[in-house]
C-alpha cells in the first residue's frame, strides 16, 4: 500500500487493490470522493441504506491520513469538554461526548457485522499531568468531563514509565489496525454492490438542478449527491480559512526489557505525546507520537523525529526503531469538526473536515451524520458540526492568528526565494525554492546528482511550497497541499500537480 510520504508507516504491509468495473454513464445516488476512513465508512453506510454509491480515490485506499494515523479510538478529544461547554454550551458539549461513544460503537458493530479482523481491542486510557500547570489543565478536563457525564477517575499509578504529578484513567477506549479495518469495509461495500475506482482524481464539480457532474481523471460521473471526504475539500471556500493544516510524527519501536504498557497514554505537553502498543507480524511494538507543527512551518522536519525519539528514550528502554512516519490533519478554528453541507452548495454537496487529532472517531461519526442528512434530511449533529456555522467568539483569536500567518507566508515566500545562477550551486541532497529569470522554482537534487525541478507556486491559492525533508515532499504552508519531488499531487486541497520543468532544456 502506498501513502502520501516517503516514509513507511506501521500499517503499510496491508496491500490490496479494490478498483471494480464501473458504468460511468449511469446516475449514481452518491459519489464519495476520498478513500480513507471517512469516505469508506460513509460509502458503506449509504450503500446499506439502499443508495447506489461510487467511491473515488485519487491514489489507493488508505493513501492519506488513515494510512498514517496512530489509530487511537478515544471518546475524549483534543477539544476538551470544558472548552466545548464554554464555547458551544452544555448541550452541544454533551453531543460531542455522545459522538465519541457512538463512533466507537459504530466501529465495533461494523467489525462484528462483517467479520473484520483488525486487532480491535478495548483499552483504558490514561491522561497524565507532568507539572503544576498541566495539573490545572487536567483539573479543568476532569470537571468538564463530569458535566457531560463522561467518566474520568483519578489514579495513583499509570502503566507508563513517565514521572507524573497527577493522572486519570478513562475506561472503554479502544484501538485497532486502521488499514485492515477499512479493507474490511471496502469488501463489505463491494459485496453490497458498491463501486470503487482507485487512481481516479476528482478535478471539479458542476452542481446542477437535479444532480452533480463530477469531472475526474477517469471521465465524467453524475450523481444526485457528492461527498468530499478528502480531509479538506478542493476549491476555495470558507473552510480553507477556518481550518489550518498540521503535521504529527510517530515512531514504532521494540523495547529491550519487553515491558510494553497496557492502555493508551496521553500527556498534556503542548504539543502532547501519545502512546499505544501494536502487534505486527507477531512482534509487539510501542507507538509514540507527537512533535506536531503547522504544515510547512518547520525548517528541518527530520529534527522532529530526532526530538521525538530522544524524548521517548528518556523514559523507555528502546531497542530498535522499526518505523518512523508523519501524517497530516486539520485544526478547526473553533475546536469542533465541520461535517455537513459544503458552504456555497445548493444542498447536494457535502464534506467532512477539521478533525484535529481525532480522525478515526470523527471520520466514523461522519458516516452516520452524512448518511442521515442524505437519507432522512436531518441529523442530531447537523447544527453543532455545520460547516457553515459562524461563531464570532469561539475561536476568533485563532482565526485571526491563522489567517495572519497565511497572509505572511504568501508574501514572505514571494519576496525571499533565493536567486540562483546555476544548478551547480545546489548541493546534492539539498532542496531549495529558487528564483531564475523572474520565475520561482522548487528544486531538489538527489545524492547521485539527479535534479528534480518544478514550478514552486501551489495551484490552489498561489502560495509558495516549502521543503519537507522528512517525507521528501513539497508542502504548501497556507492550506496543506503536498507534492512529491516531481510535482505529483500527494494531498489536496489543490487538484493539480506542480508543473515539471525539463532541466536539460529550460535551465
Amino acid at each position: 500500500m502506498h501513502r502520501d510520504g516517503a516514509r513507511k508507516s506501521i500499517w503499510q504491509e496491508e496491500i490490496r487493490k479494490f478498483s471494480s468495473e464501473a458504468d460511468l454513464h449511469q446516475l449514481y445516488d452518491v459519489a464519495i470522493v476520498g478513500g480513507g476512513i471517512t469516505g469508506v465508512s460513509t460509502a458503506l453506510k449509504l450503500q446499506q441504506a439502499g443508495k447506489r454509491c461510487i467511491l473515488l480515490e485519487a491514489a489507493n485506499i488508505g493513501f492519506g491520513t488513515t494510512g498514517g494515523t496512530t489509530a487511537h479510538l478515544n471518546d475524549f478529544f483534543d477539544t476538551t469538554f470544558k472548552e466545548a461547554i464554554n464555547d458551544f454550551g452544555l448541550d452541544n458539549a454533551k453531543l460531542l461526548a455522545n459522538a465519541g461513544r457512538e463512533a466507537i460503537a459504530l466501529i465495533e458493530n461494523n467489525i462484528q457485522q462483517f467479520g473484520i479482523g483488525c486487532d480491535f481491542e478495548r483499552k483504558t486510557g490514561y491522561l497524565f499531568a507532568l507539572d503544576e500547570q498541566q495539573q490545572k489543565q487536567l483539573k479543568d478536563i476532569v470537571e468538564g468531563a463530569a458535566e457531560v457525564g463522561h467518566e474520568m477517575t483519578y489514579v495513583e499509578e499509570i502503566p507508563f514509565p513517565i514521572p507524573f504529578k497527577e493522572a486519570v484513567s478513562i475506561p472503554d477506549q479502544a484501538q485497532f489496525h486502521p488499514v485492515k479495518y477499512i479493507k474490511g469495509l471496502c469488501e463489505a461495500f463491494l459485496g453490497l454492490g458498491g463501486v470503487i475506482i482507485e487512481d481516479c482524481r476528482s478535478e471539479s464539480h458542476d452542481e446542477q438542478q437535479n444532480h452533480v457532474i463530477l469531472k475526474t481523471s477517469g471521465g465524467e460521473i453524475k450523481a444526485k449527491n457528492v461527498i468530499y471526504a478528502t480531509h479538506i475539500p478542493p476549491g476555495m471556500s470558507v473552510l480553507h480559512i477556518t481550518n489550518a493544516p498540521y503535521r504529527s510524527y510517530a515512531l514504532a519501536f521494540s523495547l529491550k526489557d519487553g515491558k510494553y504498557p497496557e492502555g493508551l497514554g496521553y500527556d498534556l505537553i503542548d504539543p502532547y505525546h501519545y502512546y499505544r502498543v501494536q502487534e505486527i507480524d507477531g512482534q509487539k511494538l510501542l507507538i509514540a507520537g507527537g512533535e506536531d507543527h503547522k504544515t510547512g512551518h518547520e525548517e528541518d522536519t527530520g529534527e522532529c523525529f530526532s526530538r521525538l525519539e530522544n524524548y521517548v528514550r528518556k523514559y523507555f528502554d528502546v531497542e530498535t526503531v522499526y518505523y518512523s512516519w508523519s501524517s497530516q490533519y486539520y485544526e478547526p478554528v473553533d475546536g469542533f469538526p465541520y461535517i455537513g453541507k459544503l458552504p456555497g452548495s445548493d444542498g447536494k454537496i457535502f464534506t467532512a473536515t477539521g478533525f484535529r487529532g481525532n480522525g478515526m472517531i470523527f471520520g466514523t461519526i461522519s458516516s452516520q451524520i452524512l448518511s442521515d442528512l442524505i437519507v432522512t434530511g436531518s441529523s442530531k449533529y447537523e447544527d453543532a458540526f455545520s460547516p457553515s456555522r459562524i461563531k464570532p467568539i469561539a475561536g476568533f483569536a485563532d482565526f485571526v492568528k491563522e489567517n495572519a500567518v497565511v497572509a505572511y507566508d504568501f508574501i514572505k515566500d514571494k519576496l525571499f526565494a533565493e536567486k540562483i545562477n546555476s544548478l551547480t550551486e545546489v548541493k546534492e541532497g539539498e532542496a531549495k525554492v529558487v528564483k531564475y529569470e523572474g520565475e520561482s522554482y522548487a528544486l531538489y537534487k538527489e545524492s547521485n546528482g539527479k535534479v528534480h525541478l518544478v514550478k514552486s507556486t501551489c495551484p490552489h491559492a498561489k502560495c509558495e511550497v516549502r521543503w519537507n525533508s522528512a517525507e521528501l515532499s513539497w508542502d504548501c504552508p497556507c492550506h496543506g497541499s503536498r507534492f512529491n519531488v516531481n510535482g505529483k499531487l500527494l494531498t489536496g486541497p489543490t487538484v493539480r500537480d506542480l508543473p515539471r520543468v525539463d532541466t536539460d532544456s529550460e535551465i
